[in-house]
């Protein structure tokens, strides 16, 4: 029923924004897109002690969050759906399982977006809290704001009643095993990030449209062990970490987040879509050359077009990521992975 209608709409336009007129009974509106998500686990050198985890993980965020699409929800609930079981799975940097930053001290930040309105909310440096990408809902939805950091964002958690849990309850023994070994054996923070091209950046996000044609994206992360206390990345800056935007489509990055800044690469990749009429997957991989070849950037992103066309690029060692449209799983870990995970 969805896919005949959605062939409908696009045999009457060309613009996967409009919604078909012809498909409207006494003006309800009705749904004539197919539902499509895609989730992310982070771009980087993965262990292969960590694949068999990591999968999983990203499998079961994706049919959550596909779970949301097909049961009526929208774009914006899917993502933080999937988002939140990412963040509540120790073996992703984010949520439960954050990296510590040099003081050892937890510090996460997170963004989500809706592509209707470009409406936008995100928090940075927030601590004790159990899943940062709800709060940043709530900076969207409850303030005239796009983005609240550090003490001001936790002292907004506790206005709203976000779920707070201890610190201990976030880091896990290998986050501060990796931290320890940082300490020791780096004599600067920055010696790290040189030293670092490849390696931990576990990053989580999500992108999809709903049976409405609205998109949107999340990300979210703990960011990168032994970082200076009060160091922001991309993942909460719009443009880098996220972007969407109903006409063309959503988009989450992951990887080292001071090269994604620099080219912006969550806008870049929707500007190539919008400028050159580049696919998702043509998109995605231009920019992330362009990262390459501009700045030395290593990482990946996720993309999903307003028509529902699902893609990922990545030029880092690993990524762990899953797809899900019409009602069937995809996902992978390593570059050229296409792993059938069956039915939703």
């Amino acid at each position: 029923m969805n896919n005949i209608c959605y062939s409908s709409c696009l045999t009457l336009s060309t613009h996967p924004r409009i919604v078909c007129q012809a498909m409207h009974t006494n003006n309800m509106e009705r749904n004539c897109f197919v539902p499509a998500i895609a989730v992310h686990g982070g771009a980087w050198a993965i262990p292969q002690a960590d694949t068999e985890a990591s999968c999983q993980g990203v499998q079961r965020a994706v049919r959550a969050g596909y779970k949301v699409l097909e049961d009526g929800g929208t774009a914006v609930d899917a993502v933080e759906q999937a988002v939140r079981v990412l963040e509540d799975d120790p073996v992703f940097d984010a949520g439960t399982g954050s990296v510590l930053n040099y003081d050892g001290d937890v510090e996460m930040d997170a963004i989500i977006m809706e592509g209707k309105e470009l409406k936008c909310g995100a928090v940075a440096c927030v601590n004790n809290i159990k899943n940062p990408i709800s709060l940043a809902r709530k900076v969207m939805e409850q303030t005239d704001h796009t983005l609240l950091v550090g003490h001001g964002a936790n002292k907004f958690a506790n206005e709203m009643g976000i779920e707070k849990v201890p610190t201990s309850d976030l880091v896990t023994e290998d986050a501060r095993k990796t931290w320890e070994e940082y300490r020791k054996f780096k004599k600067t923070v920055d010696v790290f990030f040189s030293s670092r091209t490849d390696a931990g950046h576990d990053t989580v996000g999500c992108v999809a449209v709903d049976r409405l044609g609205n998109v949107a994206c999340a990300t979210s992360t703990g960011g990168i062990s032994a970082k200076k206390v009060g160091r922001v990345g991309d993942s909460p800056i719009i443009g880098s970490g996220a972007y969407c935007d109903n006409a063309y489509g959503a988009v989450s990055t992951t990887g080292h987040g001071e090269n994604i800044m620099k080219v912006t690469l969550a806008r870049t990749i929707i500007s190539y879509m919008e400028h050159l009429g580049l696919s998702a997957k043509e998109a995605a991989d231009k920019a992330i050359a362009f990262m390459s070849k501009r700045v030395g950037g290593v990482g990946g992103a996720i993309v999903v077009s307003s028509s529902g066309q699902l893609a990922k690029s990545f030029n880092s060692e690993r990524m762990a990521w899953a797809f899900a449209s019409n009602n069937s799983v995809r996902y992978g870990i390593d570059p050229g992975d296409d792993i059938d995970g069956g039915a939703v």
